[in-house]
């Protein structure tokens, strides 16, 4: 089979390696589209210790099962399928209390680290283990079905900061993640959606995705409009970047008794105002990966609550892919989502 492999630090390779074989547990996918995702653009020059080489990423897929292990006897060949990108045990403590990102033993599909190997979907089949994955709702083309896991890792943000009926929210940052939060919150019934981001086109789509109301961050009162907005702060603001500077503007947008959801993880620091976290009491989310949002995700999508093919950039063959690895690493273009397409 084909398959892009990332074989040195930003370096690709097409290959020809043979059809993964399959465990008893496992299925194996051909696969009809796969995104490209921050963490495999930030992970490939070997910074994060989550992409050694030589290893096929690709996490964000979605396919047919061409082959069914013995011990499998919920899904058949011919299923159209997409996968969780969190490998889970099902069996650690975490996996029980149904915490599957938190497991003790978790493995992320298309990563190589000290610990583990797994290649991923950049390539024309993958193997996958039967209990990570969910059948397509009837409709739903292959390429919508590849945000499956990117619009998880949205609901999953949403679902931690317990947002209801009317509530007032912000978000900082409005890349894919950010978008798909943004539409979230709205399919969720917040009054209000504030957004911001440095690109003005970013915040332009923004605002056709559901914000109320969007605020260049270059903007020296970006802040204080926002609280003047939601008379007093936000019920709810989401830090998407994962930066500094980024979570200050986020706590400095909420009002008393307010929650904060990290979802960005683009420093491995950050400084914050610890003062303004405790006097008013703010509570503060991590929010990683998805714990069971599968299923949601993909009716937000085909129920059209959450749109992703506005987000689609481009849609591409194992061949080209490499040189669209560079360009996103490149940044020189607001890009949103690259889907890489075998057939």
């Amino acid at each position: 089979m084909k398959a892009l492999e990332l074989v040195g630090p930003s370096a690709f390779k097409v290959v020809d390696k043979p059809l993964p074989e399959i465990s008893a547990s496992e299925v194996l996918i051909k696969v009809k589209a796969c995104g490209i995702c921050g963490s495999d653009i930030h992970g490939m020059d070997g910074s994060s210790g989550r992409r050694i080489p030589p290893v096929v990423m690709g996490h964000e897929a979605s396919g047919v099962i061409e082959q069914v292990g013995a011990d499998v006897d919920n899904l058949s060949v011919g299923d159209r399928v997409t996968f969780d990108s969190t490998v889970f045990c099902n069996d650690c403590d975490y996996c029980n209390q149904g915490r599957v990102n938190l497991c003790d033993n978790r493995q992320v599909m298309g990563v190589s680290c000290g610990e583990f190997h797994r290649d991923g979907a950049f390539s024309e089949h993958v193997a996958c283990p039967a209990h990570i994955c969910h059948r397509l709702p009837e409709g739903l083309s292959f390429e919508e079905a590849a945000f499956a896991e990117p619009v998880g890792v949205a609901v999953h943000a949403v679902n931690r900061s317990k947002v209801k009926q009317g509530d007032t929210a912000v978000v900082i940052g409005s890349g894919l993640i950010g978008l798909l939060i943004i539409q979230a919150l709205k399919w969720r019934g917040c009054s209000q959606i504030i957004a911001f981001d440095l690109d003005d086109s970013r915040l332009a789509l923004a605002k056709q995705l559901g914000a109320t109301e969007t605020f260049n961050s270059k903007q020296s009162d970006a802040v204080k409009s926002t609280v003047d907005l939601t008379s007093g702060g936000a019920d709810h603001a989401f830090e998407v970047v994962g930066a500094s500077v980024t979570v200050n503007m986020a706590i400095y947008c909420v009002r008393k008794g307010a929650s904060v959801t990290l979802v960005g993880n683009l420093s491995p620091e950050v400084t914050m105002p610890l003062q303004k976290v405790v006097t008013r009491e703010l509570t503060l989310f991590g929010s990683c990966a998805i714990s069971g949002e599968y299923p949601e995700a993909l009716t937000a999508i085909a129920d059209g609550h959450i749109q992703v093919r506005p987000l689609i950039t481009a849609q591409v063959n194992i061949d080209d892919a490499g040189d669209w690895f560079a360009k996103l690493k490149a940044a020189e273009q607001p890009y949103l989502k690259v889907l890489v397409c075998p057939e």
